[in-house]
């Protein structure tokens, strides 16, 4: 199968982002910081399970995508590589499958495994409305509405599931957490539209004329419900990971308005990268102790 000859080259930065490997570093950083707001800790199959599950459901959502694009709709990098190596990706996903079931299996607890579970199957309802039953529907959720929930969930729940876990500090956080998750993702589908709307894919910009405005807003209002939180006496465990979050809505909101001029495929590199920002505080954290 030919390469589109109007699909542009990948640069070496865009490589996370079609192996699907920015997610799962953006779920690693946030799973510690909300393990730190909940006073709790997490342990390395914690850290291991949570990383592999999220590469798996975004792999597992571009494979599914590309059964259903022929070769001229393709519009993206990412989408490509899984059309290309929709073999390779199979057989990589089975024994990253495989590995983390023995991980699950030696060291969850029986809690754990059923909450697991739980989560993987609203994921599977997610991944069947969203590509199959309901994909055509102009009343589905949209889908960065299910993709921040998921997300902000299943970084929280190692964290929440430990016993001496402070639910206010954790809950609180993860919310924000979410609506950080929803401003991205919102952002990247109002950047894309052209190529949601090659691929047959719908979206908030797509289903809902306000939904453009509605995710520049959003930016900003992450920034002021984060630096509200970060100032509140009452959420103490919460206030490193409240500047986290403003900090990354503030550099989403600047990353919109630079879109026009350094164009989509950086911005949505980029989008993921300011995400990241719970690193500069740990590592600070971490140099201070």
């Amino acid at each position: 199968m030919s390469i589109p000859a109007d699909l542009p080259p990948a640069r070496w930065w865009q490589w996370p982002t079609i192996l699907s490997l920015d997610a799962p570093a953006v779920a690693l950083v946030w799973q510690e910081e909300l393990a730190r707001a909940g006073l709790s800790q997490v342990q390395w199959y914690h850290r291991f399970l949570l990383a592999v599950s999220v590469w798996l459901i975004y792999a597992a959502d571009r494979w599914i995508e590309g059964l259903r694009l022929h070769p001229g709709q393709v519009r993206t990098r990412r989408h490509w590589f899984y059309i290309h190596h929709r073999r390779t990706v199979v057989v990589t996903g089975g024994l990253v499958l495989s590995t983390a079931g023995l991980v699950a299996v030696f060291c969850l607890s029986s809690v754990e495994w059923l909450t697991g579970l739980f989560v993987a199957l609203l994921v599977a309802v997610y991944l069947l409305s969203h590509q199959h039953l309901h994909r055509d529907s102009p009343w589905r959720p949209p889908k960065e509405t299910c993709v921040a929930v998921l997300f902000a969930t299943g970084c929280a729940l190692a964290p929440a599931l430990q016993p001496q876990a402070h639910m206010g500090g954790l809950a609180g956080l993860a919310t924000l957490f979410a609506l950080l998750c929803f401003t991205n993702c919102a952002l990247i589908a109002s950047w894309e539209e052209a190529i949601d709307r090659s691929h047959g894919q719908t979206s908030l910009a797509l289903q809902f004329s306000f939904g453009r405005q509605l995710s520049r807003h959003l930016a900003w209002l992450g920034v002021g419900l984060g630096v509200a939180a970060a100032i509140t006496p009452i959420i103490g465990p919460v206030r490193e990971g409240a500047v986290c979050m403003a900090v990354s809505s503030g550099l989403l909101g600047l990353l919109d308005l630079a879109q026009p001029k350094i164009g989509d495929r950086a911005a949505r590199v980029l989008a993921d990268v300011v995400l990241l920002t719970p690193v500069v505080a740990l590592l600070v954290v971490g140099q201070l102790s």
